[in-house]
């Protein structure tokens, strides 16, 4: 039996994963891992690895998760590398993060709970358009996963993501994307497959389509 090796995205877990019609594979969710002081993104993808105990392994990837899936492919022999609602290199990044990231913005994030910063619970509906949750099931998943996210595995995440400099593409790498997402905008990529109207959080939103498409890759 085939296993898929699933990465989250950025202070989610694998609920958003939960809709998906996985047929015969075998499925292992890899969790975020408490990041070390100043630790590299290539030294925590090493660490993620050992979790990975299939040789040729296949990695899936959602947002933040797919640049860790890249990351360890640099480490580890893997057969394929999917990539949902996210980006590939450098390249791909929208401009506002790569000058975030030369700006370092992130810096000004305060260290402690999310929920404790009025400021941020007054912009969710700006975040949940960025995301594209639309329901209130969607709303209240979004909402339950910035309720919950550790500040130092966040602050760690951000700047990773804002300073990412890879210009490597693995070989057997296919990308899912949907043309209305606004993190990572469509018009900036160069996926394998579309998925028509679909926002950053398709993988939740439009899973039958997913599922499709994933048991034609695996």
């Amino acid at each position: 039996m085939k296993t898929a090796y699933c990465i989250c995205g950025l202070g989610s877990d694998e609920r958003i994963f939960s809709k998906l019609n996985w047929g015969t594979v075998r499925v292992q969710y890899l969790h975020w891992l408490p990041p070390l002081p100043d630790e590299s993104f290539a030294a925590y993808a090493g660490r993620m690895s050992l979790s990975v105990t299939e040789k040729n392994a296949t990695l899936i990837g959602v947002s933040f998760g797919g640049m860790l899936c890249i990351e360890m492919a640099k480490l580890i022999s893997v057969n394929k590398i999917i990539l949902i609602s996210s980006v590939k290199t450098h390249q791909e990044l929208p401009r506002w993060m790569k000058t975030s990231g030369k700006l370092r913005l992130d810096a000004i994030l305060p260290k402690k709970q999310v929920q404790s910063i009025r400021p941020f619970k007054l912009i969710e509906p700006l975040e949940n358009y960025f995301l594209g949750a639309v329901t209130e099931e969607e709303k209240q998943l979004a909402h339950q996963y910035r309720m919950h996210v550790d500040p130092v595995y966040l602050k760690w995440s951000i700047h990773q993501v804002l300073n990412w400099k890879n210009n490597w593409t693995p070989e057997n790498l296919y990308h899912l994307h949907g043309t209305n997402d606004r993190i990572f905008p469509y018009s900036r990529v160069s996926p394998t497959h579309t998925i028509p109207s679909a926002g950053h959080f398709l993988v939740y939103q439009r899973a039958p389509e997913v599922s499709a498409i994933l048991s034609e890759i695996l």
